[in-house]
């Protein structure tokens, strides 16, 4: 299990229908429409060894988006690919798509930002909201690459 923390703001619309991200950068412009998350306390450089290679065997995860001081959560699935190479500084990206970049957690994931549960948008608004994003290993090996 790995655990990442960040904030809401003003400029969330979670609109992108193929990705989301989190970013650990402070300030984000209208035009960030996959990112549900800012000042994060983790990027993929931070993701521990053992996780890494589960995500690289291609392992199904379960990916929870949670609002702790409003009880809300949102939950997905996605696979993680041998093409990831998990070492990017700032971001965190979740694909719909089979696509790998630098910035790929997992991709064929269930939701984008634009599935991702209004009202959790609706308070990721405000630079106050916590939002943690758990990643969780489903299977024991398989999967997709």
């Amino acid at each position: 299990m790995f655990k990442i923390f960040a904030r809401g703001h003003e400029n969330i619309s979670a609109k992108h229908k193929t990705t989301f991200e989190v970013t650990k950068e402070k300030e984000v412009t209208p035009r960030g429409d996959c990112i549900i998350g800012v000042d994060a306390d983790k990027s993929l450089r931070d993701i521990p060894e053992e996780v890494k290679i589960l995500l690289k065997r291609g392992l199904k995860f379960e990916v929870e988006i949670f609002l702790p001081d409003y009880g809300l959560k949102d939950v997905l699935t996605g696979y993680g690919s041998e093409r990831l190479r998990l070492d990017h500084p700032t971001d965190v990206v979740v694909r719909k798509s089979s696509y790998v970049c630098p910035r790929t957690l997992l991709v064929s994931s269930t939701k984008a930002a634009r599935d991702i549960n209004r009202e959790i948008v609706e308070m990721l608004k405000d630079r106050k909201t916590e939002v943690v994003i758990t990643l969780r290993p489903l299977q024991a090996s398989g999967g997709l690459s």
